[in-house]
């Protein structure tokens, strides 16, 4: 579909040697699992923030929120504000002092000590299982991606996506997690940058510059965000995919357990080394989510406005111009702006969300294998370095029998968010909200929550299969442990939530 110019490919380049050099700066002060895994402790805070941030916008959202924009309304911005609206302050109070001040390096070492080292592995299993397909499947699309852009053969797109694999391995093992926050922090300021150029230059491109733009939009209703049908609670409201129910149900059901019980956060909360700066960290990944998915909208919005005025042909069709219409923003920049480079950033910032994710997933899944399946701080740096290099053939083989699974690959792995971090964070919450919730109860929960979804699957949509996990395992958990011996009081000490205020 686009050729790269010269300019284009020297951006690119730039951008991977930039990335190798902060990866071997990463490696000074290496000494053990405790600087590779958690930094130290000892993170600049806004550098974790911006990373923690990049760490949750992948490649599919990189190319899916223009999509909406252009194709759509900003109604999927619903979605993006419950993560300042309503996750941040529950991390902010709940999840950043819990873990924080047991000085956890894998999050799953609480559930270790709250319900017994088999919860401890459950949980630490769960999480695996939906880090692996995610990262395979972040991997896979970008290699596709590439591959319609430019135009890739078969072959080539193979080459093409075990070298990015590779790449992304290679500096995670080398640097640790230092190495994958500095370079966090490069990939957002380029995917930053790279959508800031392009949504200058597109209001540009149309007729009557910003007026025209806001005239358009309001025009054609793309600003409407809340989807509502009368009744209130009519099944559409449920169902369809761009109510505020549907919000609801990303919000609380993927993306909350996204954020609180998944390793790749929780190694973000522990690494800055006090509640004051984790909770700096939380607070900061909010205003850039916030402020990132509206710019990503208003350039899909962007690109719809000139599309409506230029010849009124509308916007290009799927299966005709583009394959298909989350390729919208790089057609777009390889066909109307000026050849100066700006393909070239744009397809930067797609390597920087795909790798930023794939990065921060390698090496959480890593940590999580060190420390709650193989005692970690016993194994040498040396060890661990080779288990992330394992660990990327793995997401390597995994984006390579993604496609196996079918042409929803994606929803797939959004089912999987929902179920399995559905019941993990179902867990979580028995252990800091029920005094009395022991680890026979946490084991009758996550199986009424696994019948729960066996029984809705296919019969709801999936964006609340979460729901069906999470409530039933924390009732049942909660109802199940009354039936057996109270946990010990030494479960109990510190891993109850307080109320107090934390020591800073």
């Amino acid at each position: 579909m686009a050729k790269l110019g010269l300019l284009d490919w020297c951006v690119c380049l730039a951008y991977l040697v930039v990335v190798v050099g902060l990866a071997l700066k990463s490696i000074k002060g290496q000494e053990n699992n405790e600087d590779y895994f958690v930094g130290g402790r000892k993170m600049n805070w806004l550098a974790v923030g911006i990373s923690m941030f990049a760490t949750s916008f992948s490649s599919i959202s990189y190319l899916g929120l223009p999509q909406r924009g252009a194709y759509q309304d900003f109604s999927f911005y619903l979605t993006i504000l419950f993560i300042p609206f309503v996750i941040t302050p529950i991390l902010w109070w709940v999840f950043v002092p819990l873990f924080v001040r047991l000085k956890v390096s894998s999050g799953y070492e609480y559930l270790g000590r709250r319900f017994g080292r088999p919860a401890q592995r459950i949980g630490a299993s769960l999480y695996c299982v939906y880090a692996i397909g995610w990262m395979g499947t972040m991997l896979y699309a970008i290699a596709l991606t590439l591959q319609t852009v430019l135009g890739l053969s078969q072959t080539q797109y193979f080459w093409m996506l075990v070298a990015i694999g590779a790449s992304t391995t290679a500096y995670t093992a080398v640097g640790g997690l230092k190495a994958v926050i500095w370079t966090d922090v490069l990939q957002a300021v380029v995917l930053g940058g790279a959508i800031v150029a392009v949504l200058i230059l597109a209001v540009g491109r149309i007729e009557g510059g910003w007026p025209a733009f806001w005239a358009i939009a309001n025009e054609h209703d793309k600003f409407q965000m809340f989807h509502l049908e009368t009744p209130l609670l009519a099944v559409e409201n449920f169902t369809g995919k761009n109510t505020v129910f549907t919000a609801l149900a990303f919000g609380l059901f993927m993306y909350l357990p996204g954020y609180a019980v998944s390793q790749n956060m929780i190694q973000r909360f522990v690494c800055a080394g006090s509640v004051a700066r984790g909770r700096g960290v939380v607070l900061l990944n909010a205003i850039i989510n916030a402020a990132n998915g509206l710019a990503f909208l208003m350039v899909g919005t962007a690109i719809f406005a000139f599309y409506s005025q230029a010849g009124g042909l509308g916007l290009p069709a799927e299966g005709a111009e583009i394959a298909k219409e989350d390729q919208i923003l790089p057609y777009f920049v390889a066909t109307q702006l000026p050849r100066i480079g700006l393909l070239g950033l744009v397809l930067a910032g797609l390597f920087a969300a795909a790798m930023s994710t794939i990065s921060s997933g390698i090496s959480a899944v890593t940590s999580v294998i060190v420390y709650d399946w193989l005692s970690g701080r016993q194994l040498s740096l040396t060890v661990s370095k080779l288990l992330t290099t394992v660990l990327g053939i793995t997401v390597i083989a995994a984006a390579l029998f993604v496609p196996v699974l079918g042409a929803n690959v994606i929803e797939i792995i959004n089912v999987i968010a929902g179920t399995s971090l559905g019941m993990l964070l179902a867990v979580y919450l028995l252990g800091m909200l029920v005094p009395q919730a022991n680890s026979a109860g946490v084991w009758a929960g996550l199986a009424a929550g696994t019948i729960c979804l066996a029984l809705v699957w296919n019969a709801v949509p999936n964006w609340w299969y979460g729901a069906f996990t999470l409530v039933p395992t924390f009732l049942v958990g909660a109802g199940a442990s009354l039936l057996f011996a109270p946990p010990p009081e030494s479960a109990l000490r510190d891993t109850l939530l307080r109320k107090g205020k934390p020591a800073l």
